[in-house]
């Protein structure tokens, strides 16, 4: 059996693994204390879903080209219906050992060393879940991010997914090892257009090895009738630092679950969050903050607007274990409801068994200041001016906290379409 067989029936065991929990393994329901605020027999047709997966063994293996030096960006990964369709490199980013490449084909031996060395362990096994157990059984295709030792790649990754296929289940993969004294930053899109059924599913699982730095950005615009089911989990060395901003502005049910473990001394991570809802939108966030070790610090900032009959659910949770003493941890939900129909629940909540600590947490759920929007008015705008400027401003501020130069595609792109979504309202 040659080293490449020997990779794919490693993978398609851990496959077939995943499809049996998945077939054993019952639809969460409302009462569930994770699901209670949302009931997807009442969001969703997910019954009626094509779940079957593309031989990955078979996949035609995505085009390989150089990337120009000049456009701020350090590599594309262009994804079509989940799979690679192309990977473009710049010649700094491949000449200084950074290895971007197809987990399902990866190119030479090495990188299937790294991948079986790395994918799923830092993520929750099959069993926690059901939607956990259908994505490690119906990946077709998924993107390998390894950076070696004190490699700085300052312009970022891009990986852009577009979804065409109706009544059907995508599932993405997303592996990203940064070793010691590295940095690199990874931002996804996801797009599609509107769609009678469908279902996305991403994972991602982030490693920052001691003094690494790992930024990653995922943007979620993808079109109404899809529910965006996305688990992202992340480990963090001795004084390594992983940051990490979700954006959800698109489909009809948005469900995140995003942990990160704050597992040696001098760890720290970032965690922005924005969100925008309108119709019947709906959007359920889960996050944890998990400090294993003293001397670890965790920053969480969500935000989001709601208009029309949106709802959204932000549940969070600080997680201080015995003997991570001087944590700092702070955790902070707000939410603008633009009409009197939408809807949100905010639950931050603190485990802590250790006493030498500084945590905080609070949320807001609210309607836009009268007085802000007084003042102007008689400054000359409209309401709907006002409202829409009020509006970008507050969820602007989580956008500000992304480094300028690197994000400044990202920024400029999400303020877009605020705009265009404040604009139909």
């Amino acid at each position: 059996m040659t080293d490449q067989s020997k990779y794919h029936s490693w993978l398609n065991e851990k496959r077939s693994h995943a499809w049996s929990v998945y077939e054993n393994t019952p639809m969460p329901t409302t009462k569930s204390e994770e699901w209670r605020y949302t009931d997807l027999t009442k969001l969703l047709s997910l019954e009626h879903l094509n779940l079957q997966m593309t031989a990955g063994s078979h996949l035609k293996a995505p085009s390989r080209e150089h990337l120009s030096e000049t456009i701020n960006t350090s590599g594309r990964i262009q994804f079509a219906d989940g799979l690679i369709s192309s990977l473009q490199l710049t010649s700094d980013i491949k000449n200084r050992g950074v290895i971007v490449d197809s987990m399902q084909n990866p190119q030479h031996e090495k990188h299937q060393e790294i991948i079986q060395a790395n994918l799923g362990t830092v993520l929750l096994p099959p069993e926690s879940g059901k939607f956990q157990a259908l994505n490690a059984a119906r990946w077709a295709d998924g993107v390998i991010i390894y950076v070696p030792e004190n490699v700085h790649i300052e312009m970022p990754v891009r990986g852009k997914h577009h979804f065409t296929s109706d009544r059907s289940t995508r599932c993405s993969r997303t592996l990203i090892v940064a070793e010691e004294g590295s940095q690199i930053s990874y931002v996804e899109e996801f797009q599609s257009a509107d769609s009678e059924n469908a279902m996305v599913s991403s994972t991602v699982e982030i490693i920052a090895h001691k003094n690494a730095t790992v930024d990653f950005v995922s943007v979620q615009n993808l079109g109404r009738g899809t529910f965006f089911q996305a688990d992202q989990k992340a480990v963090v060395h001795r004084d390594a630092t992983i940051n990490t901003l979700n954006v959800n502005l698109g489909s009809t049910v948005t469900r995140l679950d995003l942990k990160t473990q704050l597992a040696e001394p001098g760890a720290t991570t970032k965690m922005l969050g924005l969100y925008f809802g309108d119709q019947n939108q709906h959007f359920d966030h889960n996050t944890s903050q998990d400090h294993l070790a003293p001397h670890t610090g965790s920053d969480l900032l969500y935000k989001g607007a709601l208009d029309g009959d949106s709802r959204a659910t932000f549940r969070g949770v600080i997680r201080v274990h015995s003997g991570a003493q001087q944590t700092d941890a702070y955790q902070t939900n707000r939410t603008l409801l633009l009409s009197d129909k939408a809807q949100a629940n905010s639950l931050p909540n603190l485990e802590i068994e250790a006493d030498d600590v500084k945590c905080s947490h609070g949320s807001t759920v609210g309607q836009l200041d009268q007085e802000i929007i007084f003042y102007l008015l008689n400054r000359g705008l409209s309401p709907q001016q006002a409202e829409r400027l009020v509006v970008l401003g507050f969820l602007g501020d989580v956008l500000e906290r992304l480094p300028k130069g690197a994000f400044r595609r990202v920024v400029n792109s999400v303020t877009d379409t605020l705009k265009q979504k404040l604009s139909h309202g």
